[in-house]
């Protein structure tokens, strides 16, 4: 796919990968093989169980509109996967054509798709829910929520979002680059999922504006999904972790993304300029907050990592592209204090050379310090980018909802029921690491809250139940086609 030069893209904040032409797609999806459904080992390792097949066969023929109709059966958001998803992990990792040369890019390919669609077709009209029907909230409008909210609305249930930020896409608005992830493609799919008869509220914290217990008892839902991702930002705990100049991955990522602190002052949020910055981490977040920062114009980004380039969880794209854009890249070492001025700025990053010894519980080798080899680093901009831990509020207001020791909800793993009947949970809460996977959270339980508040419905034996409403949707859910 081309791209923009590196010498180019550092001084702006527009999208790297430029996108297929449709016959750049058509010749890209003329190398697949065509496995039948039975057989392409593609289909089991997507979360949402897109029929790959089926849609790069479309696109071969030039039938694109088929091609996204399959394609949006089983994913809402083909756009936003196609450019974040870790296609080499799942389904390329399987691809037939690997054994001879380079996987097909269904990654790339589904971008295509979803972006011919947006540039080339009205939105069909969707027939509208109907008021009596039940009614599901969904907390939370990142991947999960999303996708869960969408799947319901196909069903015609009477769908909700609450959002606590005040805009919807939780961390693929505020966590992903828009040189990644163009924010407008994001308010687009949400657009399209609002057209579908969802109703999303922003600014709306459940545990504080309203309890969970609130909304099933005195507001009418009478189901959940609850979808409030990982907010909470795991800190180093380092002498000099207060210093002016020190973010998490979080707050750094959420001014930049979300508030717009690169138009500033045209934007009312500020971020303090970086001439040398220093982010510690090896996970796709650290290079994302790493390319930030050249962008927003540091002289000099240095990534710290405790390991070898070989165990960096983040993308290879990602590193890739990191490394063609001047980034320097210290492997084998850790932040282990963090030195300032008299006035309390950020002045050096001091660390430490590690060694790797036998694996850890994550199956990598596990770093281990050598002494007497610290070093510093000049910086007056240090990142945090060592993850995230899930969203506490709603858990701390729901003493009844079960949680491990980390604070992740705990679920059913086929259902994705939570401990309380009628509310269930995905994505980073529940210790998902991805958008596709927090997407097929959502699709289960879609599935799961479907079954539910049908079951619900025939053993009250009410009149207009759950599941006539639910049911006659179901049947008529081949013909519905909405973007």
């Amino acid at each position: 796919m081309p791209e923009q030069p590196a010498e180019e893209r550092i001084h702006n904040f527009s999208e790297v990968p430029l996108g297929y032409t449709p016959e750049q797609a058509i010749a890209e999806a003329l190398r697949c093989y065509e496995c039948k459904e039975a057989k392409a080992k593609c289909i089991p390792n997507c979360p949402v169980g897109i029929d790959i097949p089926k849609f790069i066969a479309l696109i071969a023929t030039g039938n694109f509109g088929g091609a996204y109709e399959t394609v949006s059966k089983d994913n809402m958001l083909p756009s936003i996967c196609g450019r974040v998803c870790p296609q080499e992990t799942q389904c390329q990792i399987a691809c037939i054509a690997a054994v001879k040369g380079d996987p097909v890019s269904v990654g790339r390919l589904e971008r295509f798709i979803g972006d011919w669609y947006a540039a080339q077709l009205q939105p069909p009209p969707v027939d509208p829910i109907r008021e009596d029907a039940p009614k599901v909230a969904i907390i939370g409008s990142g991947p999960a929520g999303l996708t869960c909210a969408a799947d319901l609305a196909r069903l015609k249930y009477n769908v909700t979002v609450f959002e606590a930020l005040h805009e919807a896409g939780g961390v693929l608005i505020y966590g992903i680059p828009e040189f990644r992830l163009p924010k407008d493609i994001i308010r687009r799919e949400v657009d399209n999922i609002r057209r579908m008869g969802v109703k999303f509220y922003y600014n709306a914290i459940i545990g504080r504006l309203f309890t969970l217990k609130d909304l099933m008892e005195k507001h009418g839902y009478q189901a959940a999904f609850i979808g409030t991702g990982a907010g909470l930002p795991l800190m180093m705990d380092v002498p000099g972790k207060n210093l002016k100049g020190v973010y998490s991955a979080n707050e750094f990522l959420t001014r930049i993304n979300l508030m717009k602190s690169y138009l500033f002052p045209d934007a009312p949020t500020p971020l303090l300029p970086a001439r040398r910055a220093v982010v510690t981490g090896g996970g796709n977040v650290a290079m994302d907050c790493a390319r930030n920062a050249l962008r927003m114009g540091a002289a000099e980004v240095t990534i710290v990592y405790r390991r070898s380039r070989q165990e960096m969880p983040a993308r290879l794209e990602e590193i890739e592209h990191a490394e063609q854009e001047g980034i320097r890249f210290h492997y084998l070492a850790t932040p282990v204090r963090l030195l300032g001025d008299a006035a309390n700025n950020l002045t050096h990053v001091e660390c430490q050379e590690m060694e790797l010894g036998a694996p850890d519980s994550s199956g990598r080798p596990r770093p281990i310090p050598k002494a007497g080899s610290e070093f510093q680093l000049e910086a007056d901009v240090f990142v945090i980018a060592i993850g995230q831990g899930p969203n506490p509020v709603l858990a701390k207001t729901t003493p009844e909802l079960a949680t491990d020791q980390h604070g992740r909800i705990i679920v059913d793993p086929k259902t994705r029921q939570t401990s309380i009947p009628g509310v269930f949970a995905g994505g980073d809460i529940i210790g998902g690491a991805t958008v596709i996977s927090a997407m097929g959270d959502g699709r289960a339980a879609a599935r799961a809250i479907h079954e539910y508040l049908t079951q619900k419905a025939r053993e009250e034996g009410s009149g207009t139940s759950p599941s006539q409403a639910a049911e006659e949707a179901k049947s008529q859910e081949s013909e519905i086609t909405t973007s």
